[in-house]
């Protein structure tokens, strides 16, 4: 039992098919674990950000002005002095911002003016500072002095992916001694603080941040499609939407001569930062307006998109890009893979294959976009991996067993049957094959044997080529009427063969049986006619007359395949088998003298008789004959051609 249930399993497509499943899912997971795929799925992470609808909000109350290089050249010197940079913050605050944020690195002064920026320093705590996170051996870079140790200066530090490009952004950061708040952090608090909005510990868990209703749960080195990514400090993904957030623009020349629009600078945040080629403050980020890679933003605008991001998740439903956890990923791998491999089991033909694959993957991609857009984010290359590969391997699994299968078919019915009823069983496989035999069942079948009588005699007068002609001619004649009649040819014994009609059906009834029996009845009848002329052509070239015997029965056989798993045979057992090879060879001795001038001799069992019913065959009952090796005797009939012997009614 167990071998039997061994070889099944194995065989079975479905079980095959789901063993790739799992070794394809274990292998994908481990490429993806091992970072192989990180690459493809952070691009098309950025991919699915640019793809997602616009998102229409109101603008945000951010306004930058900027240091660009013809400001640079106006002036005649970078870094802009310390004189300069008061009088800028000095002419914007008389427009009552609400908060000031400067990305400019002021640890070192910059002659003249020192003193007077310091004084605007300590006359408006509105205004925030940057500085680079670290000590400055470390590659660091300090707060003004005027305050250092204030809660007003932020670092800048932007994270940056392998591949260039900025997905997260930092809040804070410890590095063991020194805690330190980010720059746009700062600057959002700052400005909510009026609105009692303040930053908290989340209730679901102490150690998250929460902003308003929004909780931010913190970036962890695995989240998304990120493999053991740089996780220090508390991070999140950012959701810039830069397709919405466009912010006004003044430039330094414009705040130093008044040239400014009340209404870009009061009550809202701004933002002073540089913006020349020369100074190289610009990053990569995945989302923009762009179908292509998104071009370099400045970093000062980048700073502002950060800052709006942390506004619309402090006063509004926007929501963190969120990700799957381990356990969903690999579920939702699995799902695909698996999709894959039902393609494989179920789907043919190389146009179709094709046509259904590419629709998994759009709809995976469609998916995708519409989970981004609605703040989570989704893998994309691990699972359409996994379910093209699985559709391909299962496929090719599949294509190799039918191979086999349909050799096992072709090495039991070569030639043996018509190719339209080949074809039928190929179709009907599934039915016919178990464990690479032809499933066993017991079917009513009418048997029919032939041999020849004179042959032997024939032999003794020609030659072996000639005769071996004559009898490849016989056969390939006789097969060919069997097989037009639905007959299947399954043996062969020198000039003897043996077939059966009703063997490809699995499921029989009253009214196919005895359509079986009447294609053999009519079968015989053709074979008889074409035995006369054989013998008219036989005569003619000198080499005799050879007389067949045709031998009828219908009943229950075992029908399936003998042999070795090395070499199969089909064939049908059992008693009607047996009955009508008696027939064939019944009283052959006694027909030979009796009926000398007589082509052919076709002999019915009663219960082939019983299935022809009313039809007017032309039967003749012989009588009751007790068969070689059977303990009752059978009533036996003799069908005649068309003038023969009267109908039995």
């Amino acid at each position: 039992m167990g071998i039997f249930v061994g070889n099944f399993l194995r065989r079975s497509p479905i079980f095959n098919a789901m063993i790739i499943t799992l070794l394809v899912v274990l292998g994908v997971v481990g490429l993806r674990s091992e970072g192989v795929l990180e690459g493809l799925e952070l691009e098309t992470y950025d991919w699915s950000l640019r793809l997602r609808p616009p998102v229409i909000s109101d603008s945000p109350p951010i306004t930058l002005v900027t240091i660009s290089d013809q400001d640079i050249q106006v002036l005649g010197h970078w870094p802009i002095s310390d004189e300069v940079l008061a009088t800028a913050l000095a002419g914007i605050q008389a427009y009552g911002p609400r908060v000031i944020g400067v990305d400019i690195y002021r640890d070192l002064e910059v002659p003249p003016g020192r003193q007077i920026l310091n004084q605007v320093f300590k006359e408006h705590p509105e205004i925030l500072m940057v500085k680079k996170f670290g000590k400055p051996e470390q590659g660091g870079i300090p707060a003004p002095p005027a305050l250092q140790g204030t809660d007003r200066v932020g670092f800048s530090d932007m994270i940056v992916d392998s591949d260039g490009v900025v997905r997260r952004g930092l809040l804070f950061l410890d590095d063991g001694t020194t805690f330190s708040r980010s720059f746009p952090f700062l600057l959002a608090m700052k400005y909510l603080e009026p609105e009692g909005i303040k930053a908290n510990s989340a209730e679901e868990n102490p150690d998250w941040l929460q902003l308003g209703q929004q909780v931010l749960p913190p970036f962890e080195s695995h989240d998304g499609s990120y493999v053991q990514a740089d996780a220090q400090g508390y991070q999140i993904l950012l959701n810039l939407n830069r397709k919405a957030r466009t912010f006004p623009t003044l430039s330094l020349q414009a705040v130093l001569t008044g040239k400014i629009e009340p209404e870009l600078v009061h009550d809202r945040i701004v933002l002073l930062g540089v913006v020349s080629e020369g100074v190289k403050d610009f990053f990569y980020t995945s989302q923009c307006g762009k179908f292509m890679r998104c071009p370099r933003v400045s970093g000062i605008e980048l700073q502002g998109n950060i800052v709006a991001q942390l506004l619309q998740h402090a006063r509004t439903d926007f929501a963190p890009i969120a990700t799957f956890s381990d356990l969903q990923e690999t579920g939702w791998l699995a799902f695909w893979v698996l999709g894959g491999g039902l393609v494989g089991l179920w789907v043919r033909g190389a146009w179709r294959f094709s046509v259904v694959v590419l629709f998994g993957l759009s709809t995976l991609g469609g998916f995708v976009v519409w989970a981004i857009a609605n703040s989570l984010w989704i893998p994309w290359v691990s699972p359409a991996m996994g379910w093209v590969v699985n559709a391909m391997v299962v496929t090719a699994l599949i294509s190799k067993q039918e191979q086999k299968d349909r050799q096992v078919l072709m090495e039991l019915f070569s030639r043996h049957v018509s190719p339209q009823v080949a074809e039928a069983v190929w179709e009907q496989r599934e039915q016919f094959l178990e464990n690479g035999r032809w499933r066993p069942q017991t079917l009513i079948v009418t048997t029919l044997f032939t041999d020849l009588e004179g042959f032997t005699g024939m032999a003794e007068r020609i030659p072996p080529e000639q005769l071996w002609e004559c009898l490849n001619t016989y056969m390939d004649t006789m097969v060919k009427i069997i097989l037009d009649h639905g007959g299947l040819v399954d043996d062969y014994y020198g000039d003897m063969i043996k077939a059966g009609f009703g063997v490809l059906i699995r499921e029989q009834t009253e009214e196919q049986i005895r359509d079986n029996v009447s294609a053999a009845v009519k079968c015989s009848i053709a074979m008889e006619e074409e035995m006369v002329r054989f013998n008219a052509r036989w005569k003619q070239q000198g080499l005799g007359s050879i007389r067949m015997r045709v031998g009828l029965n219908t009943g229950p056989v075992m029908v399936g395949s003998l042999g070795s798993a090395e070499r199969l045979k089909f064939t049908t057992i059992g008693d009607a088998v047996n009955i009508a090879a008696r027939l064939e060879s019944l009283q052959k001795d006694t027909w030979k003298t009796e009926e000398p001038n007589s082509v052919c001799r076709i002999l019915l069992g009663e219960t082939t008789q019983q299935y022809l019913g009313t039809h007017p065959w032309h039967l003749q009952e012989v009588g009751s004959v007790m068969l070689t090796g059977k303990t009752q005797s059978l009533a036996v009939f003799r069908l005649y051609p068309e003038n023969g012997a009267q109908p039995v009614r």
